[in-house]
This record gives C-alpha cells, structure tokens and sequence, in this order.
C-alpha cells in the first residue's frame, strides 16, 4: 500500500481560508458540507476536518500526522507536537490574532491587576489562567462555549477573547486593556511521523509550498526594457524583493528588467518607470515565492 499523510485541516472559522491557501499552493481540497474527510488531489495525503482546538491532540496521539491549527490551541493543549513552520493567515486578513483581556466600557477596570477575584470568562482556559498567575492576580476563570462578547457585566467581570480587528469587541462594547497572547497559525507534526523519511520529506514539501503562497500574498511581479543608458533611473524607483533581475537583450543596447513588488505600490512606480524612459511593463500576478 503507497505511503500516505494523514493530515488535519481545521474545521470552522479557519476552513476556507485555509483550503483557499491550499489551492494557492497547489493543492485542491474539495469539502463536502456533510462530510468530515474532504478529497484533496494528491494521492499521497487523506484530509480530515478537525476543530482547530482540538488538533494537538489527534496530532499528539498520532490519528493525525500533521495538521493546521493556532499556536494558541497547541500552547493551550500542552501537547508535544513538532511546530514546522508559521503560516501568517487568519479567516479576515493576514495578520496575527491576538487573545485580548477585555472589560465593558463603562467599568471602572483599566489593567489586569484591576480584576483581581473577579471572573473571567473565555475559551483559552489554562493560557489566561497562566497570565493571571504570572501577574500574582487571584481570578476565576470560567470556560465559555461560545458568544463570549455578551458574558459582562452580568455573567463575568471581563473576558479573554480572541480578535482579528477589535470590531466585535467595540460592537459589544467592550474594550482592550491587554494582550493575553498573540498567535497564528501552524503546521504541526507528530514526532514519530517527522521521524519517518517519507513523511518528513512531505511535510516539509508542504510547508514550502504554503509559505510560497503566503509570501506571494499582495505581490506582483513587474518586467520591462530599457536602455542600458537609462537603467540607473530605472532601478532607483523599484522596490525590489531582493534586487532585480536584468537580463540582456538581442539589441545590445538595451536590457530586460524582472523584479518582484508590493502590489499597493505599483500604481506610483509604473508612472515613475515610463518618465524613466522604462517601455513594454508587464504586470503579472502572483502564486507562490519561494525564497
């Protein structure tokens, strides 16, 4: 029987936007609303959809040879698994999430020392009982199944939520008044399975690929030709990723120039190319970067 990777991909508020990466990267996974164990075009791998929570412990246990979730819920679980890279994407944007301590708006709570033997609510259980501890704050902690944000004032003095933007803590009138942690996600490995050479080398392709769509995130990439007698101008107004390629042409006098931008900037620098006697600009998108 051919060597296969179990591999876990969280179900939930991280699905989409982890298939959306995958298919980036070069892997189409196709979910079946009703089925836990979507396809994926690779003969090499079987998917499972497992809640972000609680994929340390699959992955931990061996069920899973590897998985995606946050480094919130491996740090939260205590399980030994093997941390293969960071993967910044999150299901709004491409940025951290951060567990934040929040209070209601009106209270007369300003930091943590503030809450001490009061009650807090929030799913982060064992991290937020840490912080307290760390900080000599005697709390409750209270784990909550969900709609967090409406639990103050009546039912908990303040809560530990996690937040992308701050949008659904200030709509439930709430406010920040520290960061618990920050976290993004992860791809894990049981140790035993990155033990394994097969699997380690598959892991590792994977974790390649996925942080070259990542990298390609909000990236363009940019060609032209000039004459050698303006490239100077040329290159001064590129941004480069690292620094352009220029490559020569059939005419000797003039060069091809390839390079690699921030896509928010390319409406300033292609004007700025053309008035540097830049011809022929090429935009073109962007699947992966591997660097």
């Amino acid at each position: 029987m051919a060597d296969k990777l179990r591999l876990g991909i969280p179900k939930g508020s991280l699905q989409d936007a982890t298939i959306a990466l995958f298919q980036r990267a070069g892997w189409n996974i196709y979910a079946n609303g009703r089925s836990y164990f979507p396809s994926i075009d690779d003969n090499e791998i079987e998917c499972t959809l497992i809640r972000a929570q609680e994929m340390a412990r699959y992955v931990d246990h061996g069920a899973l040879d590897a998985g995606l979730t946050g480094i919130d819920w491996v740090v939260e679980s205590g399980r030994e698994v093997k941390s293969i890279t960071s993967l910044v994407y999150a299901k709004q944007s491409r940025q951290r999430v951060r567990w934040v301590l929040a209070v209601p708006d009106d209270s007369p709570y300003q930091k943590a020392e503030d809450l001490a033997d009061k009650t807090i609510a929030t799913e982060l259980v064992e991290v937020t009982k840490r912080y307290f501890a760390e900080k000599n704050v005697p709390v409750k902690v209270e784990f909550s199944w969900g709609a967090t944000e409406v639990k103050p004032p009546t039912l908990a003095d303040a809560i530990v939520e996690v937040t992308e933007t701050g949008s659904s803590l200030k709509a439930n009138r709430l406010r920040i008044i520290d960061t618990v942690m920050a976290s993004e996600t992860h791809l894990i490995a049981n140790p035993a399975s990155y033990d394994d050479p097969w699997k380690k080398q598959k892991i590792d392709n994977l974790a390649l690929m996925l942080q070259g769509a990542i990298a390609a995130q909000g990236q363009v990439g940019l060609m032209l030709n000039v004459q050698k007698a303006n490239l100077a101008a040329v290159l001064s107004v590129l941004p480069a990723l690292n620094s352009p390629t220029v490559s020569a042409l059939s005419d000797p006098n003039w060069v091809a120039v390839n390079t690699i931008l921030e896509e928010s900037v390319v409406r300033d620098v292609i004007p700025k190319l053309k008035a540097a006697s830049a011809t022929g600009i090429v935009e073109y998108p962007l699947s992966k970067v591997v660097l």
